[in-house]
C-alpha cells in the first residue's frame, strides 16, 4: 500500500463549506504547511475539507442501493448485487488521501496551541478530524476487514507506507478512540446553531455514529461467528441511549389538514425536501448541506436524474416488505389483495404503511412532466416503480437541486437502540419498543382501511410483544423490517445483509419488477411492450436467479485493489477467494 503523500497541503482542498444555513464558498488555494497552522481559523478552514466527503447525491452514491435486491439500475444489472464483479485495479474506498488530511490536521494542531490558541477551540477541529478519520476507517473496515492503520502524515519514503494489514479489533479500537475523543470535544447541536455553524459535526453526531459502527460490528461478529459481539452491541445500545437521553434530537413532525378532516403528516416525505432542512428539523444529526436557494448554494445536479430515471429503481422484492395498515405482512393480512387483471398500479398503495406512498411514486403525485404521475414509464422506470424521495418538480425544471442529504437521522438511532437490545437479550420490552420503533409509527398519518366511498381511517398499530405473539410473528424480523422500510434507499440495505449474514440468501434471488397490469399495455402514452418478460404470477422478471450468485466464502469481504497489492506484495494479502 504505497500512499501518494507528496501533496502540497490543501491544494485543491478549500472548495467550500456551509457554516450556517447560508453557504460560505471559499476559493481554491495552494497554502502549504510552512505558512499555515497558526490560528484556530486555519484549523477550521482545514476541517472544511472533510464536509465535502460526506455522502452526497451523485449518481455513484445513490446507486449504492442497487447493490441489494431493493433496487435495480435500469436494465443493466449491478456486478456487486449479482456476484459477477472481479477484483478491481483501483478503488476509491481504499484510497488513503482523506485519512492523510485528517492525520495532517491532528498532527499540526499542537502548532496552533503553541501560538496561544484556546485549547477548547483547537479541540473542536481536532475532534472533527478524528470523527472523520473514524468514518473513513469504518468505510474500509466494513468493506475489506482489517486494513493498514496510518495515524500520522507520512513522507514518501516513510517505511509505514508499506505497512501490513491491522486486525479488525485494532482498526475498531482506533475508531472507538477517535469517536470518544470527538464526543468529549465537540459542541452540542444547539451550541453550533447559536454560533451560526449549523451543519458541522456535533457531539451527538459522534455518539450516533458510534452506535452505527458498534451495531454493525456487534451483529457481524455474532452472525459470522468471531470476537466478543456482546461488547460491541453494548456499546451500540449505550451510544444510542446517550443520544436519546441528550434531548438534542427528536423525530421531524409536520402536519397539515387533509381531505375529509383527517390529519396528514408529511414529515417522512419532507425529510427529503427543503421543508426538512435546518435545525428546525431536529431529526437530522449529520447532513450533507447543498444550500438554501440558487443564489446561495453548492448546487448539485438534480437528483431526480438518478432517482426518477434508470439509476435507482425500486423492485417488487423491496415493495413486499411493507406492512399492511393492520401491522401484518402481506402474507398474513386480510387487508391484502394480490394484483390481478381487475386491479391497477394504484392498488399497490391501498391500505399499506404510508411510508410506501412517500417513497414510491403513485398516481396523482407531482411529477417532472407537465401533468401528475399516472403509471410507470417503461423507458425510465422499467421495474414498474419510481423512487419519490428527493423528487421535486421545480428543481427538475431548473436542472439544479439544493435539497440536503440526511446522512444520519435520529430515526436510525432509535432503530439501532431497538436492534442492539434485542440482539443482546433475545427480547425487548414494550417500554423499549415505545421508546424507539413505536415513535416512528406514531408519526405516520392515518390510512384508509375502508373503501373510497366509505372510508375508515386508522393508525398503524404499535409493535408490541402481545401483537407479535398473537399473530405468530417474529420480533427480530419485525425490528429488521422496520429498519428496512424506514431507511429505504438511504444506503443501508446491502450492508445490513452483510452484517446479518443473509446476503447469501437474499442476493441470489430473482429480481422482480411490479405486477404487469393490463393498463401497462393499454395506456395511450406510456405503452409497455406486450412481450415484457414476466413470471408465472405475471410479475416482471428483471434478472433471473440463474444470473445471480453470492459466494459466502469470499463475497462478505470486498477484494483489495490489485494495484495496491502489486505495490506491497510481501505484506498486503488479498482477501480470501479473490486471488
Amino acid at each position: 500500500m504505497k500512499i501518494l503523500l507528496n501533496y502540497t497541503l490543501f491544494s485543491l482542498l478549500f472548495f467550500g463549506l456551509f457554516v450556517s444555513c447560508d453557504v460560505d464558498l471559499t476559493p481554491e488555494t495552494t497554502i502549504s504547511d510552512d505558512n499555515f497552522w497558526n490560528t484556530t481559523a486555519d484549523l477550521r478552514l482545514a476541517a472544511n475539507y472533510f464536509y465535502t466527503t460526506l455522502p452526497g447525491l451523485t449518481a455513484n452514491e445513490v446507486a449504492e442501493d442497487t447493490w441489494s435486491t431493493d433496487a435495480y439500475p435500469g436494465l443493466n444489472g449491478n456486478t456487486i448485487s449479482d456476484g459477477s464483479r472481479v477484483a478491481p485495479t483501483t478503488d476509491t474506498v481504499y484510497n488513503y488521501y482523506r485519512i492523510y488530511q485528517a492525520n495532517n490536521l491532528i498532527a499540526n494542531a499542537p502548532l496552533v496551541l503553541a501560538n496561544g490558541a484556546n485549547e477548547q477551540q483547537v479541540n473542536w477541529y481536532v475532534g472533527e478530524a478524528r470523527f472523520f478519520r473514524a468514518m473513513y476507517y469504518f468505510e474500509k473496515l466494513r468493506a475489506y476487514g482489517g486494513v493498514p492503520l496510518i495515524t500520522r502524515p507520512l513522507e514518501v519514503n516513510d517505511p509505514e507506507i508499506y505497512a501490513g494489514r491491522a486486525s479488525r479489533d485494532e482498526v475498531l479500537q482506533l475508531i472507538y478512540e477517535d469517536l470518544d475523543f470527538a464526543i468529549q470535544s465537540l459542541r452540542t447541536p444547539d451550541q453550533l446553531v447559536s454560533s451560526g455553524e449549523y451543519g458541522r459535526i456535533s457531539n451527538t453526531a459522534a455518539m450516533a455514529f458510534k452506535s452505527r459502527v458498534a451495531l454493525f460490528e456487534g451483529t457481524r461478529a455474532k452472525y459470522h461467528g468471531y470476537g466478543d459481539y456482546s461488547r460491541h452491541l453494548t456499546l451500540a445500545k449505550e451510544a444510542a441511549e446517550a443520544v436519546i437521553s441528550s434531548g438534542a434530537h427528536s423525530l421531524f413532525s409536520q402536519e397539515r389538514t387533509g381531505v375529509q378532516g383527517e390529519r396528514l403528516n408529511d414529515a417522512y416525505f419532507n425529510l427529503f425536501q427543503q421543508a426538512g432542512e435546518g435545525r428546525s428539523n431536529r431529526e437530522n444529526i449529520i447532513v450533507r448541506v447543498y444550500g438554501v436557494n440558487r443564489e446561495n448554494s453548492i448546487s448539485s445536479t438534480p437528483v431526480q436524474r438518478y432517482l426518477e430515471g434508470n439509476t435507482v429503481l425500486p423492485t417488487q422484492n423491496f415493495v413486499e416488505s411493507y406492512l399492511m395498515a393492520d401491522g401484518l405482512p402481506i402474507t398474513q393480512s386480510p387487508l391484502y389483495q394480490e394484483p390481478d387483471a381487475t386491479t391497477t398500479h394504484a392498488s399497490y398503495f391501498n391500505k399499506k404503511d404510508p411510508r410506501m406512498a412517500f417513497t414510491i411514486f403513485k398516481r396523482g403525485d407531482e411529477f417532472i412532466t407537465s401533468g401528475n404521475y399516472t403509471i410507470p414509464n417503461p423507458s425510465t422506470q422499467g421495474t414498474g416503480f419510481g423512487l419519490r424521495k428527493y423528487a421535486n418538480k421545480e428543481f427538475w425544471n431548473i436542472q439544479a437541486s439544493f435539497i440536503d442529504r440526511p446522512v444520519l437521522r435520529y430515526a436510525e438511532v432509535l432503530l439501532n437502540y431497538a436492534e442492539a437490545i434485542f440482539e443482546l437479550n433475545g427480547s425487548i420490552t414494550d417500554i423499549e419498543l415505545n421508546r424507539s420503533i413505536n415513535l416512528l409509527r406514531a408519526r405516520l398519518p392515518q390510512v384508509n382501511i375502508g373503501t373510497t366511498t366509505n372510508p375508515n381511517f386508522a393508525n398503524m398499530p404499535a409493535l408490541t410483544n402481545t401483537f407479535v405473539n398473537e399473530n405468530g410473528l417474529d420480533m427480530l424480523t419485525e425490528i429488521r423490517r422496520e429498519r428496512h422500510v424506514e431507511l429505504a434507499f438511504e444506503g443501508f440495505r446491502y450492508w445490513d445483509l452483510i452484517r446479518w449474514k443473509t446476503a447469501e440468501i437474499e442476493l441470489p434471488k430473482t429480481i422482480l419488477g411490479s405486477y404487469f397490469f393490463n393498463e401497462y399495455t393499454s395506456s395511450p402514452t406510456l405503452r409497455w411492450s406486450a412481450s415484457t418478460n414476466v413470471n408465472e404470477r405475471n410479475y416482471i422478471i428483471l434478472q433471473p436467479s440463474t444470473l445471480r450468485r453470492f459466494d459466502p466464502r469470499k463475497d462478505y469481504l470486498w477484494p483489495l485493489p490489485t494495484d495496491e497489492i502489486a505495490k506491497n506484495p510481501t505484506v498486503l494479502e488479498q482477501n480470501p477467494g479473490w486471488d
